[in-house]
């Protein structure tokens, strides 16, 4: 521990400026800080807020692949601290933009902010008789979000399908991609909410195209 950086702010300033040595370990030992009992506990989760928060700006900033690999996998180590119960989909669209890049570690810590949204996102449906402890999700709420979520994933799954994936009958055996990254993220949704809700979300889907397309279609 005696090598660690002294806080977690202090990795994530040599992962963005450090050379390239300095920034993989930066970011490996984000995981370390976190868990360690060393310094004021409240601070720390204070700290992690105020990076998870500057996120998508911060790596707006980034130019270089591996730079931008060791920002998004330090961020992902905490981003189950982030502050959900004011706005759990925050950031979004920027894990969407995360789930199209090129490099497979990048995706990878897309694919687990993503699922770690959907605990709390789904507690109502999973554990229907118990009362949630968040008063600023309300199922109603939680129920749009996981619309919202479902629609724009099913909507980027149709763009980046591509022919050669018919052959593969698990997600698994998929290749890596961004196609499959974007169906592990919709598997783990449909683990969570069970088939049932699925199947009214993708019918809520259906109409909402379909209302749309009648929306937007010339008249006759």
């Amino acid at each position: 521990m005696a090598n660690l950086p002294a806080s977690i702010k202090e990795c994530f300033d040599i992962i963005l400026s450090g050379n390239a040595h300095k920034s993989r370990t930066a970011a490996r030992a984000v995981r370390k800080l976190v868990y360690s009992n060393a310094g004021d506990s409240r601070g720390k989760f204070v700290e992690i807020a105020k990076i998870i928060d500057n996120a998508a700006s911060e790596y707006a900033k980034i130019s270089e692949e591996t730079r931008q690999e060791n920002f998004v996998m330090a961020i992902s180590v905490i981003y189950f601290l982030h502050n959900r119960e004011a706005q759990p989909d925050f950031l979004f669209p920027w894990l969407f933009q995360l789930l199209q890049h090129d490099n497979g570690y990048i995706r990878h810590s897309a694919v687990k902010m993503l699922c770690n949204e959907l605990g709390p996102l789904t507690v109502h449906i999973r554990c229907p008789c118990s009362r949630s402890v968040n008063e600023k999700l309300s199922p109603e709420k939680a129920d749009r979000i996981l619309f919202s979520l479902f629609m724009s994933l099913n909507e980027l799954n149709y763009f980046l399908w591509r022919p050669k994936y018919k052959k593969y009958k698990y997600i698994n055996s998929l290749p890596p991609s961004p196609y499959k990254s974007t169906q592990q993220v919709l598997w783990e949704i449909e683990e969570d909410c069970g088939k049932k809700y699925i199947d009214h979300m993708t019918e809520l889907a259906s109409l909402a195209k379909k209302v749309q397309k009648e929306i937007f279609s010339p008249l006759a």
